[in-house]
Order: structure tokens, then C-alpha cells, then sequence
């Protein structure tokens, strides 16, 4: 059995959706005490509950403890079955975030999962946004051999959510390496722009227009897309992802959201301002990015490795539970202001 202290590190929910996706893939129990014990809501809420629950469908475990608010957690896997499954998270949950949890577990299902999730949020605060998933994390990880994709039904905010979408997975159990050295900057950036009935205050051209600004500022060439989306009458709100393909085959992206009484200009702005900061630094990932592919590169036989500007809590925590629970072996080293991340190949 796997005994977790959820404490550690970050203390955060990362930990918990990790382990519980490490246990179903390794079939072995997953025991964690103290989760979430760092924020400032311990325990488990509705978003962390309902991953733990989709992935505890996955493969039929057996759970106790699986309660709002718990402290300690159960989790006793059996096969992972795959198969079409309905998800309702019943509040502004992060819809990301619960895909997060469950892809690594589909990779290693016996058949195709097609997974829907209703009344969440797919733009949130403290996760990404569902067009950086899309755009940033899957086409990462389509260069590692996974299949995967993502469609958008309703696009949901805080507080209400009231978001839809799918996520699509071809089991894969074999990854691939991923190797990217050092970007060669790339001047042209792609990205997408969305409001939910906000188009009369012309909110994703008003994003857009900030950050094509701030990047011609900076010498890169905007191309964004402009989404006036009506799918959500419960929720308005916006967000915008930018992300640009770097001569060394890398993908650096970043992401704002919208917020009540926060200006379209200062929303585009900020995600101008951060996808700057990641290509300035010289990296072949954003830090975002870097932290989420660090499962991926576990779970793979082969050696990895990979640039970025910084080493944040969640890096540290991700490495430090797929050492603990995979056995796999990482090396971090530093070149000037720039971390090298590398995980080791196997014997």
C-alpha cells in the first residue's frame, strides 16, 4: 500500500490527483492523510472529491473517506476499465483540473474513454484554462505518443460554472521521450480570445487588442482568435490562452482570465505579459507546463529532459511523488538562470 502525506511539499491538491492516478495505474491501495493540508480550505472540496470519484469509476476502487471536506482518503483500484463515462462536478470546479487527474489513468485503460463532465467551470482561477489544455498541454504530449483531445460544449466561470466538455482518450501504455533544448524564439503567436455573452461589451476583441499590443511591444507577431460564445446564458465571463511553436519543436504558452471589475485591456495585457516573461527567459517550456509534464515523463522507460525558467512547489511536489511512487529517477540542474529538468532512463 501506498501511504501518502498529503503535508508534504506543497501540501496542495496536486498531490492527491497524482497519487490517486499513480495508484490506479501501479493497482495498488493509495492511503493519503493531510490533504490539501497547506491551503487555506484543507481537505477535500467538490472539484477534488469529483476527480477522486471519476477516477475511482475508471477503475472500479473501492473508496473511504471520500467525503467534502475529509482529511484522509482510501483508494483501492482494480483494472482500469476505460469506457464512455458522465461526470457532474456542481459547482465552478476546475474542469482542467479533473482532466488532469484522469488522463494518466485513461493511458493505461483496456479501451477508448470518452469523458464528459457538465456543471463546472473551464476557466478558473489556480488551474488552466481549457484552451491551454488544448492548445499547450495535448499537443506537448502528442509529441510523448498520446492521443488525446478536448471539445468544449459550454465554457463556465466562477461562481456559477455551468460549464461542459469531453475529453477523448486512446489507451497508449507506452510513452514516449520528450526532449526539448532551448527555444529559438519564435516571433509569431497564436492564441484564442473567448467571451460568453459579453460580445456587445466586445470583451475577447478588447483582450485581444491588449495583448497583440503588448507583444508587437515586445517584437512577436499576434494571430488570435475571436470567440463571441453564447453557449452559457448562467455564466458569463472570458479568458484568452496564447502560445507560440519555438524553432526547437517546444510550445510556450500562458493564460488570463477574466474577472468582475478586472478590464478586458488588463486581462489581455497580463497574458501578454506573461508569455513574454517565459520566451525572454530562454526556456522550452512555460513553468506551468513544466510541472504537468513531469508525470509523463515518469511513466515513460526512456530519458527526458526539458527547460524552464524556474523551479516552483508544484514541480518540486511532482517529482518528489513519482519518485516515491513510480521509482523513477530525476536530475535538476542549473545553466545561468535557466533549471534543466531531466528524468532518467531506466536500467
Amino acid at each position: 500500500m501506498f501511504d501518502i502525506d498529503g503535508s508534504s511539499k506543497s501540501g496542495s491538491g496536486t498531490i492527491l490527483r497524482l497519487a490517486v492516478a499513480f495508484a490506479a495505474i501501479k493497482g495498488e491501495p493509495l492511503h493519503i492523510v493531510n490533504i490539501r493540508h497547506n491551503r487555506p480550505q484543507p481537505g477535500l472540496k467538490p472539484q477534488h472529491l469529483e476527480s477522486v470519484l471519476t477516477a475511482a469509476k475508471l477503475c472500479d476502487a473501492e473508496l473511504e473517506g471520500a467525503s467534502i471536506n475529509s482529511h484522509e482518503l482510501w483508494f483501492k483500484p482494480k483494472a482500469i476499465r476505460g469506457g464512455d463515462l458522465e461526470v457532474e462536478i456542481g459547482t465552478a470546479g476546475s474542469i482542467p483540473m479533473l482532466f488532469m487527474t484522469t488522463l494518466p489513468i485513461c493511458l493505461f485503460a483496456k479501451k477508448n474513454v470518452k469523458l464528459h463532465v457538465s456543471k463546472g467551470g473551464t476557466d478558473t482561477t489556480h488551474a488552466p484554462t481549457i484552451n491551454y489544455l488544448k492548445n499547450v498541454f495535448l499537443r506537448t504530449l502528442q509529441r510523448m505518443g498520446v492521443n488525446a483531445e478536448i471539445s468544449v460544449q459550454k465554457y463556465g466561470y466562477y461562481p456559477r460554472g455551468m460549464g461542459e466538455a469531453t475529453l477523448k482518450v486512446e489507451p497508449t501504455a507506452k510513452l514516449q521521450a520528450i526532449n526539448l533544448k532551448g527555444n529559438v524564439k519564435s516571433r509569431y503567436v497564436k492564441g484564442i480570445s473567448v467571451c460568453t455573452f459579453l460580445a456587445d461589451r466586445q470583451v475577447a476583441e478588447r483582450q485581444a487588442r491588449a495583448a497583440t499590443s503588448f507583444l508587437a511591444y515586445k517584437n512577436y507577431l499576434a494571430d488570435i482568435q475571436i470567440v463571441n460564445d453564447t453557449s452559457n446564458p448562467m455564466q458569463k465571463g472570458s479568458s484568452i490562452a496564447l502560445w507560440t511553436e519555438t524553432n526547437s519543436n517546444a510550445i510556450v504558452g500562458a493564460d488570463a482570465i477574466g474577472e468582475l471589475k478586472k478590464p478586458a485591456e488588463v486581462v489581455g495585457k497580463e497574458a501578454g505579459e506573461k508569455l513574454a516573461s517565459e520566451l525572454s527567459a530562454g526556456a522550452s517550456v512555460d513553468i506551468h507546463l513544466a510541472d504537468m509534464l513531469i508525470p509523463y515523463a515518469a511513466l515513460s522507460k526512456e530519458a527526458s529532459s526539458y527547460l524552464c525558467r524556474d523551479l516552483s512547489e508544484h514541480i518540486e511536489a511532482n517529482i518528489w511523488l513519482t519518485e516515491k511512487m513510480l521509482g523513477a529517477h530525476f536530475n535538476i540542474s542549473k545553466f545561468g538562470s535557466i533549471y534543466k529538468i531531466e528524468k532518467l532512463a531506466e536500467s
